[in-house]
């Protein structure tokens, strides 16, 4: 059975995703957003597990530890590749389904 992301209602992963959509498009700069996205990972952990535990996992593993983690070992440019990478590679894998 294939999970349907888009009926379901994911406040606390919206807010992630929504805020790395933000960051691509410039509307927040790196500094604040891998200040703010490491902050409210932690903060909204348990909710997102809640409400998509695969999708939490893709974020909490791509996004923050293979993405916003290595804020301070990158160049802007190649931070900003690598958040857009992820961010892509999540969004493909919600909008196939997780299963």
């Amino acid at each position: 059975m294939k999970k349907e992301n888009s009926k379901v209602k994911l406040p606390n992963i919206d807010f992630m995703m929504n805020m790395t959509k933000d960051f691509l498009d410039g509307k927040i700069d790196g500094v604040t957003y891998s200040l703010d996205f490491s902050y409210e990972l932690e903060k909204r952990y348990k909710k997102m597990s809640k409400e998509d535990n695969d999708y939490c996992y893709l974020i909490y593993e791509d996004l923050y530890e293979d993405g916003v983690a290595r804020f301070n070992e990158l160049s802007d440019q190649e931070f900003k590749k690598l958040i857009r990478k992820h961010y892509n590679y999540i969004k493909k894998i919600a909008k196939e389904g997780f299963y």
